[in-house]
């Protein structure tokens, strides 16, 4: 009988609970017994452990956040980190783990399985910047709750006739803000991959000023530069009437999308059945919608590809 350990690390993503929930009781179902490390790599190398039973996991697929909470922990990056991180493992008796989370808890993953600690990854990140798969766990719930942001300060946008900034996460790539934005009839979306100067926005103010629109949606990746600022600088040269709302942490939450429930548990059942062939230094994810498993530094070293045709896709409809 194999002993599964699981935990969540780095940013919280709406449909990690339906994910822990599906590695639990398929570990169950397996004849597996289950231990739940809380606050990640940081709850691992304090020795923060508990065995989970199909209880644990109980009236959880529905509610966001993690249920084993998560935090950050630079401890873990260091060797002498990683050693006390196995011992725990060993004193429960943990044979391997299930790290839910994205890049920066795929590389820990990756150095335990160095250690020849059997570890397999599951994407869970609202930013989709893993390149290897097609989405990741609380994606889609994330542009469902911008959009509903975009649709109300568009009510009052239009009011006020006022430009409005919003600012959403996407440090690095800028997935969040293209796609919400298209689906949120954004004017105007300024990615980190496709950086945009501040006479190009303003001519394209003016363009819809002129056609008798006197509101503009700004949808801004965090990662393109301060939106205060970004904002600043457009008043000055339009004479618009703008104001910036960061959306911040409130994209993390909410109940999660049928579509991340879903992702979620097919993931984690995948993650659970790899461990029982043997297999580690793996991740699962979805491509052309199957459930694939690839080396985990192979995906690690993929780069994202930015998808150049909805972007223009969105000059042409925002015309």
């Amino acid at each position: 009988m194999k002993t599964i350990g699981i935990l969540t690390s780095g940013g919280d993503a709406p449909g990690m609970n339906a994910a822990i929930r599906a590695v639990v009781r398929s570990a169950i179902y397996y004849g597996c017994k289950v231990y739940g490390i809380n606050r990640g790599y940081k709850g691992l190398i304090e020795d923060d452990v508990q065995e989970m039973n199909l209880s644990s996991v109980g009236d959880i697929i529905h509610r966001g956040g993690t249920i084993l909470k998560s935090s950050r922990c630079e401890e873990f990056k260091t060797e002498e980190g990683r050693k006390i991180a196995v011992k725990v493992l060993k004193k429960y008796g943990i044979d391997c783990l299930v790290v839910i989370g994205g890049d920066g808890s795929f590389n820990g993953a990756s150095k335990l399985s160095e250690l020849g600690f059997p570890a397999i990854g599951i994407p869970g990140t609202i930013d989709n910047d893993l390149a290897y798969t097609d989405y990741t766990i609380g994606y889609f719930t994330a542009i469902e709750t911008v959009i509903d942001a975009i649709g109300k300060i568009r009510d009052t946008s239009s009011s006020h006739e006022r430009v409005n900034i919003v600012e959403v996460m996407g440090r690095h790539c800028g997935d969040l803000a293209l796609y919400s934005g298209l689906a949120g009839g954004a004017e105007t979306i300024i990615l980190p991959e496709h950086p945009e100067s501040i006479e190009g926005i303003c001519d394209r103010l003016e363009t819809t000023k002129k056609r008798g629109k006197k509101h503009s949606i700004i949808v801004l990746a965090e990662g393109v530069g301060n939106a205060h600022e970004i904002g600043k600088q457009i008043a000055e040269k339009t004479g618009s009437d703008l104001r910036v709302t960061i959306l911040g942490h409130v994209q993390r939450g909410g109940s999660p999308s049928a579509f991340d429930r879903i992702l979620a548990s097919k993931l984690g059942v995948r993650a659970v059945e790899l461990l029982l062939d043997g297999k580690s230094a793996r991740v699962v994810g979805v491509k052309d919608d199957k459930v694939i498993d690839m080396d985990i530094h192979e995906a690690l070293a993929m780069k994202k590809e930015f998808d150049k045709y909805t972007y223009k896709m969105t000059k042409i409809l925002s015309i």
